[in-house]
């Protein structure tokens, strides 16, 4: 049993470290297409300005007035991602603050997936959001890992379900969080390029990241042609991941059929 607990163990390690170099590799990257980007927009943007007061023709100063402020626009929300991208290492050691949809809960208590739920209400997906107890007790690694898993859920449904209803479920318990979501069959035509899009291993990868954390995870397709995510997490696993062990031997991922 020792021998399998060191092997489990340093294969947990493996992973981190794999992911560890990831994430430097996506800082590196992040500050190279700032600076790249950043310069090449910047002379754009100085370039409309120019043509802006220098031109004699009205239509093409206006036409200038709005392409500066695209410009300016683009560098401001290359900032904002950029910023996300750099900040694995402050998120990782306890930083609430916000992340955004793009990484991470935002603010305030437990797995914060209200604002993925907005997200897909805003663009005509029917989500009803059910949350029960106390999400206070939720450490951050697990809110992460929580959020990840409603915005992989989520965009599978925009992707291959739509016109679906979709029903997200969040319980806080007191040692751990039982989250669902679950979806209808597709009310509407698929875009096959849509659907087609994607690495096609985003559930596969999730259910790693929940066994890496001693939670279990479990998908597949419903009898009625809807499909079905459900996960427990432990309440509380520490933000140093190096100490993140299995809660139970009952960790485990699994996909299931409709039968």
């Amino acid at each position: 049993m020792a021998l399998r607990e060191r092997a489990e163990r340093a294969e947990r390690e493996r992973f981190l470290l794999a992911e560890q170099a990831r994430a430097e590799e996506r800082v590196r990257l992040a500050g190279e297409m700032h600076d790249v980007v950043t310069h090449r927009v910047s002379l754009m943007v100085l370039q409309a300005g120019a043509l802006r007061v220098s031109s004699s023709d009205e239509g093409v100063r206006a036409e200038a007035e709005v392409l500066r402020a695209a410009g300016c626009q683009a560098l401001e929300e290359l900032r904002d991602l950029v910023g996300v991208l750099r900040s694995p290492v402050s998120v990782e050691a306890g930083s609430v603050s916000a992340v955004g949809s793009v990484g991470g809960p935002v603010g305030g208590v437990g797995l914060g997936v209200g604002v993925l739920v907005e997200e897909s209400r805003g663009v005509g997906v029917e989500v009803e959001l059910v949350e029960s107890g106390d999400g206070s007790v939720v450490s951050p690694v697990v809110a992460r890992t929580g959020f990840r898993i409603v915005q992989e859920a989520l965009t599978n449904v925009r992707k291959h379900a739509p016109g679906s209803g979709v029903r997200v479920e969040v319980r806080y318990e007191a040692d751990r969080v039982r989250l669902s979501v679950c979806n209808g069959p597709a009310r509407e035509a698929v875009d096959e390029a849509l659907a087609a899009s994607g690495s096609g291993s985003g559930l596969k990868g999730l259910g790693q990241r929940v066994e890496l954390v001693g939670g279990t995870f479990e998908w597949g397709p419903l009898p009625d042609g809807g499909f079905r995510i459900e996960s427990v997490l432990p309440t509380y696993v520490p933000t140093t991941m190096s100490w993140i062990r299995p809660s139970k031997p009952g960790a485990s991922v699994s996909q299931t059929s409709s039968g």
